[in-house]
């Protein structure tokens, strides 16, 4: 997915994606976000995620990304789009005193996740997990979607991307400009 039409149909299936689970939040339709949670395949739920997927190939991450939006949407009555990559998002893991590069754990968990070839699923289970006992906001699951889709593509960078992300020093005000001078 490489092409502007490529990249187009992916952020569409994941505007569409993030929409209807965000719905069923809405809905209170308890029955089907218990379905995404379900490890096993097959459920009606996790197969009208895949329905999102522009293609074939890009079934699982749909599936998969269901999966862990239940997993955070668990007894929640109003539902969160979140917002920034994983690697923002996991800034706000931690203590108030710690959070993010702060935290020792948060720290192993994006280098694990950043040191994988393939999408590391288990670990952003965790993420995800670590965002909902810290009360904090998850990533944009839009982006979560259109970032994985592009997980082995050498010239996207995603995991550099969230590494850096992660890393970034906080800049306080209400615009910071990165590289400026004064």
């Amino acid at each position: 997915m490489t092409s502007a039409t490529g990249r187009e149909s992916a952020q569409e299936g994941a505007d569409g994606l993030t929409a209807w689970l965000t719905t069923l939040v809405h809905n209170r339709a308890y029955g089907d976000l218990a379905q995404l949670r379900r490890v096993t395949a097959g459920t009606s739920a996790g197969i009208r995620a895949g329905w999102y997927a522009p293609d074939q190939d890009h079934r699982e991450i749909y599936e998969q990304v269901a999966f862990l939006f239940a997993v955070y949407h668990r007894g929640v009555g109003r539902p969160a789009r979140g917002f920034g990559s994983l690697g923002t998002a996991a800034r706000r893991i931690g203590s108030p005193g710690s959070r993010g590069p702060g935290d020792p754990g948060a720290t192993r968990l994006v280098d694990r996740i950043v040191a994988s070839r393939r999408i590391p699923w288990r670990h952003l289970q965790h993420a995800i997990t670590r965002l909902r006992a810290c009360e904090q906001q998850p990533p944009s699951w839009t982006d979560l979607v259109v970032d994985l889709e592009r997980w082995n593509d050498r010239q996207a960078r995603i995991a550099y991307h969230w590494a850096v992300d992660f890393h970034e020093p906080y800049q306080a005000g209400p615009n910071p400009q990165k590289g400026s001078s004064t």
